[in-house]
């Protein structure tokens, strides 16, 4: 009798598994570390090395190096620890299902609401859930249909925090009349007060699961929208800068910069690359090949004829050391020679979801 009063049945898939149970004494002082280190401990030596596999270099280090200080480990800990990392799957499988509220309600009816509240606190620190949630696994189409009567800041704040391979569908598709618009304000957006995403979510809730945060979230920015234009149609593109470029001229300046950077020479065919080569100086061209990879320097090298790649070569081991601006700056140079040849038609620069060109 008394061994089955100790035994605890075993958890349900849900969130049910620590009801009622209370943690040790020593739970509380516990770092998340510490308690992911006796967690693999728990699961043994196979089941760690395959969770292993999924973790960088440098989270396999410290957990390694918690593992390696850890001592006897009292056995109701190791269960409590268990029994919340079975909380956080439920709550985390439930906010899948139908976003941070159904988790909330779901947990709250288990667990009440305190418990409900911590885990919730939780999981959106740990893995940074975001506002929108819902609306990114809503259909570009369905969801451009539902925001384009929005005010564009509104429009903005939510493709802020979409993936950028949708938000590009939805921004090409925009009116005329607010793309623009749009993209500036995307661009010059920082960060986001948890009211005002709150305000927004209401003007969505009925049509849209919504999320809230606590933290100030930040969304947007130049690189949000480089994202995007990268993606969108190079016609839309260049209606968007040119928009810009009126209103904006410096955020314009800005934008087309990042836009394609030198690196991002790989992606030309070998037909386009030869066309820039004649276009560029071969100073600058050394210069600009002194401080990127070896892939881009060979994509470049097998463009040349033998002795013209030798003598590149030459000149890159003779120039000695350069300054990193001179050689942004000869980078530069030379993508504004490659946005130039695309605009006049003269190159092509593979984007996402073009068709291919077969010559």
């Amino acid at each position: 009798m008394a061994a089955q009063a100790k035994s605890k049945p075993s958890a349900p898939a849900g969130a049910t598994a620590s009801t009622g149970s209370k943690k040790p004494k020593d739970y509380k002082s516990l770092t998340g570390r510490q308690k992911a280190a006796i967690f693999l401990v728990s699961l043994g030596s196979e089941l760690s090395a395959e969770i292993f596999k999924h973790l960088r270099e440098d989270e396999i280090e410290t957990l390694t190096f918690e593992i390696a200080r850890l001592d006897t480990v009292d056995s109701e800990i190791k269960q409590a620890i268990l029994e919340e990392f079975q909380e956080l799957m439920a709550a985390q499988n439930f906010i899948t299902s139908g976003g941070i509220d159904y988790a909330r309600e779901l947990l709250e009816k288990s667990l009440g609401s305190q418990k409900a509240i911590d885990i919730i606190n939780r999981l959106t620190s740990s893995l940074q859930v975001r506002p929108f949630d819902f609306i990114r696994r809503t259909d570009p189409a369905h969801l451009l249909n539902f925001i384009q009567q929005e005010h564009p800041q509104t429009i903005a704040l939510i493709l802020a925090y979409l993936e950028p391979n949708k938000a590009s569908v939805i921004l090409q598709n925009l009116p005329d009349e607010i793309q623009s618009d749009v993209a500036r304000r995307i661009a010059t957006m920082d960060r986001t007060s948890p009211d005002v995403l709150r305000e927004v979510e209401r003007v969505l809730e009925k049509k849209l699961s919504t999320l809230s945060s606590e933290d100030y979230t930040a969304a947007g920015g130049v690189e949000s929208i480089v994202e995007i234009l990268n993606l969108v149609d190079r016609s839309s593109e260049k209606s968007i800068i040119e928009s810009l470029e009126e209103d904006d001229p410096d955020l314009a300046e800005e934008i087309k910069k990042r836009m394609f950077v030198f690196e991002d020479i790989v992606m030309l065919d070998d037909r386009a690359i030869q066309k820039v080569m004649r276009e560029v100086d071969t100073q600058e061209l050394a210069k600009a090949l002194k401080a990127v990879d070896t892939e881009v320097q060979d994509k470049i090298f097998r463009n040349m004829s033998k002795r013209a790649a030798a003598m590149l070569k030459e000149d890159m081991e003779f120039m000695g050391p350069v300054r990193l601006k001179d050689v942004e700056e000869a980078q530069q140079k030379i993508v504004s020679t490659i946005r130039r040849l695309e605009d006049s038609g003269e190159i092509v620069i593979a984007r996402s979801g073009e068709d291919e060109i077969v010559v």
